[in-house]
């Protein structure tokens, strides 16, 4: 079992992967820009170039730059090897990440982060690799592979019910710049093709959707202005650190989240993806007084959606006794969030299921039910 299909099995209603590029164009499933930190890329001698390490391993090391700011990565990107049949890029395994309640296990090129839904609005999802602390004990000995686009569609696809997609069109200026598809195609154009290839269609809520859900999601507002054009699947603007202006626009936190750019944006988006504690900040471990961010995003009718709710100590709060439950209600119903991004997909789902009334058939089963019980006790209380 993949840890996809876990996050099913768990009851994820949505799974998540962001999504990078090799070098001749395929898409595949991975968190982190360079592959040495989920993938044993290093054991690969074969891959490296540059300076030997310690170790006797490689390590390309170079400086990539984004238009309005500069970022270095040192480490192999996947946009240097091949997605072929018989490529290098079935060679790396994914290292260990922190997954399902504190468990760990060599993934199949991804996290599981889960995001759940409340009623309607709220969704599920899981992912794609991350290095991520703490570093337990790997299980599965790197039997899996990183996985592609299609891939992680499939994996959707093929769940015993309907489970949607959040896809990430992930760093598209990094993308765009270093691999090139036949016909002067862009990255995003490709992510397009590849949903639309597998049915993906139809606007938030709507039947097409409802039978297919897919939500797409960026930092890059530029990406999801060009893609509106092409599919009318819900799209969300997701939202850095306040210290981290937008890699395509250049944009600060402050101008992304006013008035003014939400008004804008909300003719593209359906929806907001914060960091959390952007919405709540935290001092000590403790949360403090709630920021404003929620109300203007509803009152541009915008879902807000934040990322990443996780069940370990070091990342509860100690203003609910690190009790993810009592977090989750918080969260939920006074902060009101529309949905939320957990890597644990299990304690969401069951705070769900003990918050949510049964329904008046599911009522009227249970009674049915046990009439029949009080029934067969009354015969054998005669007899």
């Amino acid at each position: 079992m993949t840890f996809l299909q876990k996050a099913i099995e768990e009851g994820a209603d949505f799974i998540e992967s962001d999504i990078l590029a090799s070098k001749d164009g395929f898409l595949i499933c991975m968190h982190d820009v360079t592959l040495d930190a989920t993938t044993d890329i290093a054991e690969h001698k074969e891959f490296g170039r540059g300076p030997t390490t310690s170790k006797g391993s490689t390590q390309l090391v170079f400086s990539l730059r984004f238009p309005f700011r500069d970022q270095q990565y040192n480490g192999k990107f996947p946009f240097e090897i091949y997605d072929e049949p018989k490529s290098l890029l079935n060679s790396p395994h994914v290292k260990e990440v922190t997954l399902f309640h504190g468990n760990t296990h060599k993934g199949q090129g991804r996290r599981l982060p889960t995001m759940s839904k409340k009623e309607a609005a709220e969704v599920k999802h899981g992912g794609c690799p991350k290095a991520l602390p703490p570093t337990p004990s790997p299980i599965n000995g790197g039997k899996f592979q990183i996985i592609t686009f299609e891939e992680y569609i499939s994996i959707a696809l093929d769940a015993p019910r309907v489970v949607g997609i959040y896809p990430e069109i992930k760093n598209p200026v990094l993308m765009n710049q270093h691999v090139k598809w036949p016909g002067g195609k862009r990255y995003e154009d490709i992510f397009v093709e590849t949903l639309q290839k597998y049915g993906y269609k139809g606007s938030y809520m709507s039947k097409d959707w409802l039978r297919q859900p897919a939500f797409v999601q960026s930092f890059a507002p530029t990406s999801l202005i060009y893609i509106s054009n092409q599919t009318d699947l819900p799209k969300l603007f997701l939202i850095d650190d306040v210290t981290i202006p937008t890699q395509d626009t250049n944009q600060s936190f402050s101008e992304i989240t006013s008035d003014a750019y939400f008004n804008f944006i909300k003719d593209y988006v359906v929806g907001i993806g914060p960091w959390k504690d952007n919405l709540v900040p935290v001092v000590n471990n403790y949360l403090q007084k709630p920021t404003d961010i929620v109300a203007k995003a509803h009152a541009c009718n915008l879902q807000v959606h934040p990322y990443t709710f996780r069940s370990e100590n070091m990342f509860l709060h100690l203003n609910f006794k690190q009790d993810p439950f009592v977090e989750y209600d918080y969260w939920i119903n006074k902060i009101g969030v529309d949905g939320l991004f957990t890597d644990f997909t299990g304690s969401l789902h069951e705070y769900q299921e003990w918050n949510t009334p049964l329904s008046v058939n599911h009522e009227d089963k249970s009674s049915t039910l046990l009439h029949k019980i009080a029934s067969l006790i009354s015969k054998y209380q005669k007899n």
